[in-house]
């Protein structure tokens, strides 16, 4: 039996491609949540009229990997300190957030943000935003699966490279074997 997680950190190339490292996920689908506008496309996401984030809907086994596993990586592969920004991404559609999609997921993700307040791990205060998920659209076929489509863009060397290098160091007991 496999559950879904959604999480946004900044631009969804990034965040797709560092899931995808991991035993256990299934899928990482880059889209779109947490707006007000029907069937967004990319470009009008990108102009920040839609009040939705890039997100990426993770689809895992939790006998392999657990939500809170899940929650671990997703505060490691991004700063969730930066409001409505993520690196040179800047604009509301590249907030942290984590779309909970029942309320277990909720009270976990609450429990975990106050565990790392009171570890005091982050020296600005964690903005990362907490909403129920109503809707996630799936981003165009283009970006799907960007990174391994183009490994030589020069941004995904410079932001998504370095986060697969992380969970492939620091979380190597969960990270696939090429």
């Amino acid at each position: 039996m496999t559950e879904t997680a959604t999480f946004g950190g900044g631009c969804f190339w990034c965040i797709e491609s560092a899931f995808k490292q991991l035993e256990g996920v299934e899928s990482a689908v880059s889209g779109y949540a947490g707006g007000h506008t029907d069937n967004p496309s990319y470009r009008a996401v990108c102009s920040g009229s839609t009040g939705h984030a890039e997100v990426v809907r993770i689809t895992y086994d939790p006998d392999i990997i657990g939500y809170n596993e899940l929650l671990e990586i997703f505060f490691t592969v991004h700063d969730p300190t930066q409001l409505n920004r993520q690196g040179p991404d800047v604009g509301t559609q590249y907030r942290s957030i984590i779309l909970y999609e029942d309320d277990e997921q909720r009270a976990l993700t609450e429990a975990y943000i106050e565990a790392l307040d009171e570890e005091g791990g982050y020296s600005d205060d964690i903005v990362t935003e907490l909403e129920q998920l109503e809707t996630f659209y799936r981003a165009e076929e283009k970006h799907q699966d960007y990174f391994e489509k183009n490994p030589r863009d020069a941004y995904c060397q410079m932001h998504a490279k370095p986060k697969i290098q992380k969970v492939q160091e620091r979380f190597a007991e969960k990270a696939k074997q090429v």
